[in-house]
């Protein structure tokens, strides 16, 4: 045996020169997947010239020096690649997502919390997105609420001041004005944390709403986010 079963680290071997290589190999594998933080499981090319140290899952169709290396961490050491390829049951961090997961049959899944031998389990997930305010009194969002999840609520804040004849505004869902909030502020910073009284279950994709108070709006741009579970379906 060559390297060490769970984490890939390489072993020295009997009367082995330049042992310090090898150490360093394992001690810079070790610093990496012991508490795995990938900066991406989405980007195709290889960085130019990044740090060593960071990691990527390295996605299908990755090119330059990824190619044929779908499915794998890469690792930068000394100005160049390392590959290992991750265990059922190991966990990790998505920087540029924001979302932590559970690698399983070859794949990361985001956001799952538990997982069974054949894949099943809860997934906690947040769906967030930048909302650009247009004028008039109330104003429905794409479908933000994803099919067959329960919402535990919803988070916002304005990141650009709201501007209009409104005094304030409520964040809802079509038939259910202000379920999230009511009477929330304009201002650059206000925010909303509609935590709901009981998670509910939305069983179709659906969109938030916001609604005016007192007026209309003109402007402005609000960052949401929902927090839901979803439960995963055992594989074949």
């Amino acid at each position: 045996m060559t390297e060490t079963p769970n984490l890939s680290l390489p072993l020295l071997m009997p009367s082995q020169a330049q042992k310090h290589v090898t150490v360093n190999e394992a001690f810079i594998r070790l610093d990496a997947l012991a508490n795995l933080v990938l900066e991406s499981a989405t980007l195709a090319t290889p960085p130019a010239a990044p740090p060593d140290g960071v990691a990527y899952l390295v996605p299908a169709g990755a090119s330059g020096q990824w190619a044929g290396q779908a499915g794998r961490i890469a690792l930068r050491t000394g100005g160049g690649w390392d590959f290992v390829t991750p265990r059922a049951g190991w966990r990790a961090f998505l920087r540029d997502e924001g979302a932590s997961g559970i690698f399983g049959a070859g794949a990361f899944h985001r956001g799952q919390l538990t997982r069974s031998t054949h894949g099943a389990g809860l997934s906690l997930q947040v769906t967030e997105a930048e909302i650009a305010v247009t004028g008039g009194a109330s104003q429905v969002t794409a479908d933000l609420i994803p099919s067959h999840v329960l919402v535990f609520g919803v988070t916002a804040v304005v990141t650009t001041a709201l501007t209009g004849t409104l005094t304030g505004w409520q964040l809802g869902n079509p038939g259910a004005a202000g379920r999230f909030g009511s009477g929330l502020g304009l201002a650059a910073g206000s925010f909303a944390r509609g935590l709901l009284g009981q998670p509910m279950a939305f069983y179709a994709p659906t969109p938030l709403q916001l609604d005016a108070e007192g007026g209309s709006f003109a402007g402005g741009a609000i960052r949401v986010a929902v927090h839901h579970l979803a439960l995963t379906v055992p594989g074949l």
